[in-house]
């Protein structure tokens, strides 16, 4: 009989709590700003290639605050890359908020960067304090923080295409955005402890796991990194991984944009659909445990990539807006669990060390793709039309379907326990 977990006290709850709340913000925020890029578009009067040249602002923000993220935090520690964090996301939606009702494209890319950039820093810091609570209170908390997110974006579709539908200006929107997002990010600094994921000084002998998990002078390091990819297996995991993340990082950007511009829709209505997708993504992330327990990665993951190219394809070569819109929850469905899982699995089999350094190979490869791939989507879209261009996404998840034997769980490899039902939350 296993021994029940430990007995969270006052403190330790409002540090799990905060880390729920923020992460909830912060999907509620990245939502509101795409479920109102329509009108932010129209806005700025630029075409679709130009305003994929913007988007390219949170593409740059983020990578750099992901790759920056985990020295500060060794450096520092979780609160502070947080607090940081905080400001930057603040600071990015007031910026687009002007950049928007001033119609100055270069306000809302600079406004994008800075959004990118806190998001990128709070990704890893509040993944390593997540961390540090589940072995605290002995009981699963990573999976529902990602799930605050996406339940956060669900908060904010809905939220957008209410505002869009009785014409709230987008500035205004985005400022009251920014205003939940800092009350948010205040509290949770003040519950979060200090020194989570600090290094600790030379020549002590002990040092908390970096972003990466590895210990020691090399962590995070990228030294060691191109010497994972010799492996042929971890190759094809990255491919997956990457094929993954486009599909779910396409449906960030483009999905109100391809309803109104590929379907003749209205705002409304694009923002309705990825709330949508929204949706299923949720539902998708909080459903999916079972079915990696009974089937396994590779089946799931296999299932998942055919599933939401089923939902791509209706999407492309549909000419029925409403049943494009109802294959947008396949879309989401099929792209909820693919990062996820297929990080998980690069690890599988390996030491800590390894393990480590093939997670933050194929979680690089993954963020890459989510975060720079779909932007250039708006470059192609000026030649052949947003929908034409979706095909990019469609071939990527074929390919994707095909290589899933790379998931495959190694002989004596460990079985990751997955709860039969969700953790609890207070």
């Amino acid at each position: 009989m296993k021994n029940p977990p430990p007995i969270m006290d006052s403190a330790t709850r409002r540090w799990r709590a905060a880390l729920f709340l923020f992460m909830l913000a912060t999907g509620v925020s990245m939502a509101s700003w795409v479920a109102r890029t329509p009108a932010v578009r129209d806005a700025l009067e630029v075409s679709t290639g130009a305003m994929g040249l913007v988007l390219f602002g949170l593409s740059i923000g983020s990578m750099a605050g992901v790759l920056a993220s985990g020295g500060l935090v060794r450096r520092h520690g979780g609160r502070l890359v947080i607090t940081v964090g905080a400001v930057l996301l603040v600071a990015g939606l007031l910026v687009i908020a002007g950049g928007a009702a001033l119609e100055v494209s270069g306000g809302v890319f600079g406004g994008l960067a800075l959004f990118g950039a806190g998001m990128g820093l709070a990704e890893v810091a509040f993944n390593i304090e997540g961390a540090a609570v589940e072995r605290t209170v002995g009981r699963p908390v990573l999976p529902v923080l990602h799930g605050c997110f996406s339940l956060g974006t669900v908060v904010g579709a809905l939220l957008g295409m209410g505002l869009t539908a009785v014409r709230f200006p987008v500035g205004w929107h985005l400022a009251a955005v920014a205003l939940a997002v800092a009350a948010a990010g205040v509290w949770t600094v003040r519950a979060v402890p200090a020194g989570t994921g600090r290094a600790e000084p030379a020549g002590t002998g002990r040092a908390e796991p970096d972003a990466d998990g590895v210990k020691g002078p090399e962590a995070g390091g990228v030294r060691g990194r191109p010497a994972v990819w010799r492996d042929r297996r971890l190759v094809l995991i990255g491919l997956i991984v990457l094929a993954m993340a486009f599909a779910e990082g396409s449906a960030n950007d483009w999905l109100p944009l391809l309803m109104v511009d590929g379907h003749g829709t209205g705002a409304t209505a694009g923002s309705l659909t990825f709330m949508l997708f929204a949706v299923a993504m949720t539902t998708g992330r909080f459903t999916g445990g079972p079915l990696l327990v009974r089937y396994g990665p590779a089946a799931v993951v296999r299932a998942s990539a055919v599933v939401a190219a089923v939902g791509v394809a209706l999407v492309i070569f549909s000419d029925s807006a409403l049943l494009a819109g109802a294959a947008v929850v396949l879309w989401g469905l099929g792209a909820s669990l693919g990062f996820p899982v297929t990080v998980s699995a690069a690890g599988e089999g390996a030491g800590p060390g390894d393990a480590s350094a093939r997670v933050a190979a194929v979680s690089t490869a993954g963020y890459a793709a989510f975060l720079v791939g779909p932007p250039s989507l708006g470059f192609l879209a000026d030649h052949v039309g947003l929908r034409n261009a979706m095909v990019v996404v469609l071939v990527l998840l074929g390919g994707a379907a095909l290589i899933t034997g790379a998931l495959r769980r190694r002989p004596g490899a460990p079985v990751s326990e997955v709860p039969a039902s969700q953790p609890d939350l207070v």
